[in-house]
């Protein structure tokens, strides 16, 4: 599933195999993960090399008689009260079978094997009514047929035994339990142990407009409101389409009927088998039954979408489903093209033919996600996968491509390999993240992604929100249901793609693959030293945070190094003053990779491990003028710190020749000194230092990083009064590769003039630093391009540098260009540009304007859910429009609650990007009374809030004094 932001043709798939043993798991690092069969010998056994390996340790392809056998023998008991949710602590059968449906967990006695569902779905009052046989196994002896179901409206339950004696059960009573979204049936006589059953239900529902379950969508086309539905159930949203077994552990196969209006078609998992047309100007699809699966990748959608198709050469017919005026366009050209080549990059990878015969990708005007990963159905938000190249950006291109890898990488880990429980969703989500990047580079390897932009947008990030005393171990624990939607978040992903990708350098990138598709490897030599990957990996999973390593050199004869390791957390006091919390002292086995330098050299690199809290290691030669280097090209899931003298010794490498060092190694070295300085480890003058080397830093990559790094600065200092110190200061680091890169071509007509990947990025990065800091030639160009389109009513302006354009002259120029841009956000019909114009009305410093736009956002159909969240946080990123959507922020939070409540991740992000620029005292008292009375309903995502607006007002109080000192002294300032 993307969050910002994945078998059947022998007709069998995992019909013949109970891999997901119903046996309660023990908080260990052995766990389970179920699997197609046909995985045994190819993609799944060599999953366990990165699954035991990365220590969440997942257990693959256990044998139907063995878990059978396992399920008997021990009737379902747990050794942990964590997967029972309230189950007593032994997890007894007996005491489960009390009252089951007050548990977190369904009860094991019965496992589900086949559905035919069929639905009657009515698209003028958006109501849908449906009828479910569930064909099910008792594993263990009980009278309770305990179900998932949300908004339904039950009309009719019948149960029927399918042994020697068929016939309707009696059934005792029957009631909702809405406090953990069952249905029960308590029977008159027991269900008996490995005889199978069938429960057939009658129920009726609406088509909800809140973008989960089975839901509504609009767009417009040719001027008129057009209508469509589509379904979201992952994590646990297919209960409110249909009484299920909603858990991932629970797969079966399913047959899906949808009956509706002629005038749409409809569209699921697996292709359509039979269409029956009635006479009253309705039609029934019946679709093929899917392979075994779990209940939240099954999917449907009716709508009046069109489509263009491609056919591999294995036979695999894909589909991009699109609003007609979209697929005309060609607007879904370029995502067909691609998943096309991933499908046959991804089989000739795992080993693994992609086992249906199609796979649709449905483009939805609304979606409370990225993209979600339905096997044979992928459903994208338009804005990640719909791209017009006449007015698209290099990075919309770019994110566009990263989201359809991730989605397909899913087809195979996780669609196909499907963790067990909630906890064990950073594996998926991780691999998938870290296949965005690899997926890409075999797209566009001139892109260079895993090498490089993986460090800046992954790495990076992550190690922001890691680095807070608020967060949490990458496997959590889940309690209750609404810890299920809290481990999507980007600990689950960027961490989980992080980790892996440090595992995949640490084996090589041959015995990785090989280890994906042949064997099980738990264990290595590297460097002439055993390493047991499972003990090493142990500490990463299941651990919160990360280190921070410092390399100090010992200035003697014996050229050694003293390399210490201490968890790394922005806010130092937090050790004091939650005690609890970091009560024992975390620690690492650290493959620190090293090397050593000067002007004109640098050494090959070794690999240390460092599992203590200190040790001394000989590095081979080291002059007074040579520099240590670790962690080389960033590929480990720490930072690293040096003494000062060392410091020293690398910026003026840098400064007189940056090349010696790679481009991986100079984008980590920026990253590392502003955050060490933040969390103060480092004098404050450090990182600020480090940017003087940035005229002469000829790839974008470390620009990157730097531009990053001074926005987290910026936003600290840029309401401050002395602010025109540090922007002075920045400027004065940017202007002369600013004039030397100069504007990318402006657009003639019926052409488009592409530059190189870095050219095109680096001239990007500079000229938004330039505009962003306030260069006065950069603005001028603005206002010239944003005038010229005015006067013209042509748009010249190159796309990838439109959204700086058009931000900079809506800030610098009157009422009338915000109205112009407002004008063309309802006109155009490119979802790229809209996107663009929306945002670049958010840089007005006219309150009233903001104002408008916020109100507008909410209120009005015309735009997507997810912009009016990215309208909220653009606002409140202008240092003039803080406070108003701060404030706004806290008048709509209940409306904003009940819109994205369920979808925890738009939540947390609305959050997040509301109050990350918060740094005063005001405004965190401010935080702290909105917390108190809004009850807190966000959980973890308010705790962060307080933690990070603290950091920011303490940091005010600590440093913004030595910043300014520095700067009025600094000779490049």
């Amino acid at each position: 599933m993307g969050i910002e932001d994945n078998n059947m043709r022998n007709g069998r798939g995992l019909s013949d195999q109970w891999a997901d043993s119903m046996v309660v798991r023990p908080r260990t690092t052995e766990r389970s993960i179920t699997v197609h069969k046909k995985l045994v010998l190819g993609f799944a056994i060599s999953i366990l090399t990165l699954i035991v390996v990365t220590a969440i340790a997942v257990l693959l392809s256990v044998r139907f008689e063995e878990c059978a056998g396992e399920s008997s023998s021990r009737g379902g008991n747990g050794s942990n009260a964590k997967f029972n949710g309230s189950r007593d602590g032994n997890g007894n059968h007996k005491d489960e079978e009390a009252q089951p449906w007050r548990h977190l967990r369904l009860p094991t006695s019965l496992r589900p094997r086949h559905y035919d569902l069929r639905l009657s779905v009515n698209m003028d009052n958006f109501t849908f009514s449906g009828e479910v046989n569930i064909e099910f196994e008792c594993v263990n002896s009980t009278k309770f047929i305990v179900l998932h179901m949300d908004r339904l409206e039950v009309e009719k339950v019948a149960v029927y035994s399918d042994n020697k004696k068929p016939g309707v059960m009696r059934i005792h009573r029957q009631f909702h339990y809405p406090g953990n979204q069952v249905y029960v049936i308590a029977l008159h006589r027991e269900l008996k142990p490995m005889r199978t059953y069938k429960v057939n239900i009658t129920f009726d529902a609406e088509i909800e407009s809140e973008l989960l379950g089975f839901f509504r969508s609009s767009y417009m086309l040719q001027g008129e409101r057009r209508y469509m539905a589509v379904t979201q159930f992952s994590p646990t949203h297919a209960r409110k389409a249909f009484p299920c077994f909603d858990e991932p552990i629970y797969k079966a196969t399913f047959r899906v009927s949808l009956r509706h209006d002629a005038s749409y078609l409809s569209l699921s998992n697996m292709p359509v088998e039979a269409s029956i047309s009635d006479d009253d100007g309705w039609v029934t699809n019946h679709f093929s039954r899917t392979p075994r699966m779990s209940t939240y990748y099954l999917a449907w959608a009716v709508c009046n979408f069109t489509y263009r198709e491609v056919t591999t050469e294995s036979g695999v017919v894909i589909r991009l489903y699109a609003r007609p005026n979209a697929i005309q366009s060609g607007a879904g050209d370029y995502a067909l093209h691609i998943t096309k080549r991933l499908l046959q990059f991804y089989e000739d990878y795992f080993k693994v033919k992609y086992s249906l015969p199609k796979l649709d990708l449905l483009a939805v005007p609304k979606h409370p996600y990225a993209a979600m990963e339905n096997w044979g159905l992928s459903v994208f938000v338009e804005q990640k996968i719909l791209l017009d190249p006449e007015v698209s950006s290099f990075s919309y291109q770019m994110e566009l491509t990263m989201v359809v890898v991730h989605e397909i990488c899913h087809q195979w880990f996780g669609d196909l390999v499907t963790p067990v429980w909630w906890e064990d969703v950073w594996l998926k989500e991780g691999f998938a993240h870290f296949f965005e990047y690899v997926g890409t580079d075999f797209l566009f390897p001139k892109w260079n992604m895993e090498k490089q932009r993986f460090l800046t947008d992954v790495l990076h990030e992550v190690m922001m929100l890691d680095g807070l005393a608020s967060s949490h171990p990458i496997s959590q624990e889940v309690y209750d249901a609404t810890d299920i939607d809290r481990v999507f978040d980007w600990i689950a992903y960027k961490k989980g793609a992080a980790l892996i990708r440090m595992l995949a350098n640490v084996m090589g990138q041959q015995v990785f693959q090989r280890g994906l598709n042949v064997s099980h490897l738990s264990a290595m030599q590297k460097e002439g030293k055993d390493i047991n990957i499972k003990e090493v990996m142990d500490c990463w999973t299941l651990q919160m945070g990360y280190p921070v390593v410092t390399i100090s050199k010992n200035y003697s004869l014996d050229h050694s190094v003293t390399i210490t390791q201490e968890h790394f957390v922005y806010d130092r006091d937090a050790k004091i003053r939650d005690p609890d919390l970091f009560n024992r002292s975390l620690q690492w086995q650290i493959p620190l990779t090293l090397a050593v330098g000067n002007s004109t050299y640098k050494s090959s690199e070794v690999i240390l491990w460092i599992s203590n809290k200190t040790e001394t290691h000989k590095v081979g030669r080291m002059d007074e003028d040579m520099w240590l280097l670790g962690n080389i090209n960033q590929t480990g899931y720490f930072r690293v710190n040096y003494d000062l003298h060392n410091w020293r010794l690398l910026i003026g490498q840098l400064m007189t020749n940056p090349e010696i060092i790679s481009v991986g190694n100079r984008a980590g070295l920026i990253d590392d000194v502003f955050n060490l300085a933040r969390a103060g480890y480092l004098p404050q003058n450090v990182p600020l230092q480090i940017i003087c080397y940035l005229p002469q830093e000829r790839e974008f990559l470390p620009w990157h990083a730097a531009s990053r790094s001074l926005y987290q600065l910026d936003k600290l200092l840029d309401r401050t009064e002395d602010y025109s110190l540090f922007s002075d200061y920045v400027l004065k680091q940017v202007a002369s590769k600013y004039h030397k890169i100069g504007w990318p071509l402006a657009l003639t007509e019926g052409s488009i003039i592409q530059a190189s990947y870095q050219t095109e990025e680096l001239q990007r990065e500079v000229i938004m630093l330039a505009c962003s800091f306030g260069n006065k030639h950069c603005h001028r160009q603005a206002v010239s391009l944003i005038s010229d389109w005015i006067s013209s009513n042509k748009n010249r302006i190159p796309p990838n540098v439109r959204d700086i354009v058009y931000c900079t002259g809506v800030s610098l120029m009157d009422e009338d260009v915000w109205e112009f841009i407002w004008m063309k956000f309802h006109s155009t019909t490119a979802i790229s540009e809209k996107k663009v114009l929306l945002e670049a009305l958010t840089c007005s410093d006219n309150g009233f304007l903001l104002n408008r736009l916020l109100n507008l956002s909410l209120s009005s159909d015309l735009v997507p859910d997810q912009d009016v969240i990215d309208v909220i946080i653009h606002v409140g990123r202008n240092p003039h429009g803080r406070h108003l959507a701060w404030r706004y922020f806290r008048e709509k939070w209940d409306i904003l609650n009940s819109r994205y409540g369920e979808a925890l991740f738009m939540n947390s992000k609305l959050i997040s990007g509301v109050t990350e620029f918060l740094n005063t005292e005001t405004e965190l008292n401010e935080l702290k009374e909105f917390i108190q009375i809004s009850g807190g309903g966000a959980g973890p995502a308010l705790a962060r809030a307080v933690e990070i607006v603290e950091a920011n007002v303490r940091w005010h109080s600590l440093y913004e004094r030595q910043i300014f000192q520095w700067l009025r002294k600094s000779p490049n300032g």
